[in-house]
């Protein structure tokens, strides 16, 4: 077991009407583009594959994908998407689990590399990547730069959303470079919010290119989204793209 917090059968049930616009055929389009091209003629590994908001549309698209989950209510959603023939799933935690084959694309999406709250755990999870990927082969991560650069003095918290149905803000402690993201949702018309909270260890790019050598992988592209943007100092986020050398 990692450091990873398990999904609840709750959590998993809405999920995906919460990341109901994140999910759409528009939405995703640049990203499943960007993962098939790296996938080429070969197989694509997901980690993290959750209720498959990447993983089946990417399937449904020709490549074929896998995945690992440590959340087996995740993965029973997923089920009901899709047969474990056309989409295998293992049950399991992403730095360790090992499922058979190649594969030239390993992808990790939507911040998830900061579940695992500790360094080692995210360099273990490196490892298992390069672990599963043939010669050639690609890791790809996607994850948002830490928005430290809006805390003045003294203020712990950065607010992400703040709209009708939903208040989103971060809290983070600086020196064990872990943030906790509070939600508060409304989820009817009475005015009530539910309150969620979820623990995060956040990466920088630096570190994770240090992350990525140590698992013997080299750093190929970074940009600033699925599109292609150029990477900046004023990204939000990063899509990066860490190839096994060949041998």
């Amino acid at each position: 077991m990692t450091s990873s917090e398990l999904w609840t059968r709750a959590t998993a049930d809405r999920y995906d009407t919460e990341e109901s616009e994140t999910s759409s055929a528009a939405f995703l389009e640049p990203t499943l583009a960007f993962l098939a091209d790296l996938a080429g003629d070969g197989r694509a590994l997901e980690f993290a594959i959750g209720t498959g908001r990447v993983g089946v549309p990417l399937r449904e698209r020709g490549v074929p994908v896998a995945g690992i989950e440590l959340s087996e209510h995740m993965a029973a959603v997923l089920r009901r998407k899709i047969d474990e023939e056309t989409l295998p799933v293992t049950l399991g935690d992403m730095a360790t689990t090992v499922v058979p084959g190649d594969f030239t694309l390993v992808y990790l999406v939507y911040n998830t590399i900061t579940n695992l709250l500790t360094q080692d755990e995210q360099v273990e999870c490196f490892r298992n990547a390069a672990r599963h990927l043939a010669p050639g082969g690609r890791f790809v991560i996607e994850l948002g730069v830490p928005p430290l650069r809006f805390l003045p003095p003294g203020q712990v918290a950065v607010p992400f959303d703040v709209s009708e149905r939903h208040l989103g803000f971060d809290t983070f402690d600086l020196v064990e470079q872990i943030l906790v993201s509070h939600h508060f949702t409304r989820d009817g018309d009475d005015d009530r919010y539910r309150r969620d909270a979820s623990r995060h260890r956040y990466a920088w790019p630096a570190e994770l290119d240090l992350m990525a050598r140590l698992a013997g992988l080299e750093l190929e592209r970074r940009v600033a989204d699925w599109s292609g943007e150029p990477f900046t100092e004023n990204s939000a986020k990063h899509i990066s793209v860490w190839r096994k050398p060949s041998r």
